[in-house]
């Protein structure tokens, strides 16, 4: 797989394929390579963006815009399966990787391309980051406080096209096995994003009004989300339906009349009164350890969750348990990382180390075809 790739959206999507067993060449600028490799230091001096999208992948420093890049491109693509990219628009095009050009040469190509906002329309030409692509998509108008629009606290617009490269590409690879054609794939990361936000979408379009703004607590289920405990942690809770209901007012609360109180009796009345169902919890819980609260909430099988920081997700003893922390190289060490979260019996994904700026040039070159001194002439006029 040949991979002009860059930031979060394409190397997430290609760091599956290849734990999966999949080898990925991945092109880097040779003056400074993918520009996430600079985001931090928090690494053991690397970068936490770039650590966590560039494991097990070869690097291969290339600057595509010399004369001399268009040969070995060439020769790459004549081995490759897949061709993916998340360019700027009409970048691959004028360096004749677009895919009309490339399917023609190889037909059994699965070209993938990762934008914005694709290759057509009004925003064709349009520059997206993710958290531009999440305004577009209106995750912030629904994300955050009644008084403050958030952004997610995570890179969800281009995770959303990395996973949707992903499956696109595996469902290429099927197809190609059975039929012999390759494939031309485009995500966007606004399409992509945008099916995550069909249930707000759609409540919208058909309920009149967006689901409200509401913290860290549902829009629209009630009780579902933080409550303060009396030892001031925070307990989350979520009742799904009328029998967990049912239970929590029993069990949790101690207050069975609140099930048969019209304010409360259905979920539809319960958002209406979200204040006063708060309300009623509250004086419950203030009066109580969290410890406490998650026995109570455990016993009548409500569920339940503490807030945890970054330190006890990584301590968790779920996945200690599991066994899902591993040992990957990388240019300044070993580093602990969780494995991916695919789990396939009989299958262990392959993790090798997150690879230095240009680490498999001359060994990528060799295997097609270059001589040292002919490598050595493409480092000395800067095209690797």
């Amino acid at each position: 797989m040949v991979a002009l790739e860059q930031v979060i959206a394409g190397p997430f999507a290609t760091r599956q394929l290849a734990e999966l067993g999949a080898r990925v060449i991945k092109i880097e600028r040779p003056d400074g390579g993918d520009a996430a490799r600079a985001y931090d230091t928090t690494v053991k001096g690397l970068s936490s963006h770039f650590v966590w999208v560039n494991r097990s992948k070869e690097s291969l420093a290339l600057d595509v815009k010399r004369p001399e890049a268009k040969e070995i491109l060439a020769r790459l693509l004549e081995k490759a399966d897949v061709f993916l990219h998340n360019l700027a628009p009409g970048a691959v095009e004028r360096l004749g990787l677009g895919s009309a050009e490339l399917r023609k040469k190889h037909p059994r190509l699965i070209w993938c391309g990762i934008s914005g906002y694709g290759p057509a329309g009004p925003y064709a030409s349009k520059k997206a980051y993710d958290l531009l692509v999440q305004c577009e998509a209106g995750l912030l108008s629904v994300t955050g406080s009644a008084d403050s629009p958030a952004k997610a606290g995570i890179p969800a617009a281009d995770i959303a096209a990395g996973m949707y490269a992903f499956s696109s590409i595996l469902a290429a690879l099927v197809r190609r096995g059975r039929g012999g054609e390759g494939a031309t794939i485009e995500v966007t990361m606004l399409e992509a994003l945008g099916e995550w936000m069909g249930f707000p979408a759609l409540f919208a379009a058909y309920g009149g009004s967006a689901p409200p703004r509401s913290g860290a607590h549902h829009a629209t289920i009630v009780p579902y989300g933080p409550f303060k405990a009396g030892d001031g942690e925070t307990v989350f809770l979520s009742v799904q339906n009328e029998r967990e209901f049912a239970a929590f007012c029993d069990r949790v609360l101690a207050r069975s009349g609140l099930k048969s109180d019209p304010r409360f009796a259905t979920g539809p009345a319960r958002f209406r009164n979200r204040e006063a169902m708060h309300e009623e919890i509250d004086a419950v819980f203030l009066k109580l350890k969290a410890a406490e609260i998650i026995e109570r909430l455990e016993a009548a099988e409500i569920a339940n969750a503490r807030l945890n920081d970054m330190g006890q997700f990584w301590r968790h003893p779920q996945l200690e348990a599991r066994g899902r922390w591993a040992r990957v190289g990388s240019p300044s060490g070993d580093l602990d990382m969780l494995k991916p979260p695919f789990n396939l019996s009989g299958f262990e994904p392959r993790l090798d180390p997150v690879p230095a700026l240009g680490e498999h040039t001359a060994a990528i070159l060799g295997e097609l075809g270059y001589v040292e001194r002919e490598i050595e002439a493409l480092r000395n006029a800067g095209a690797v």
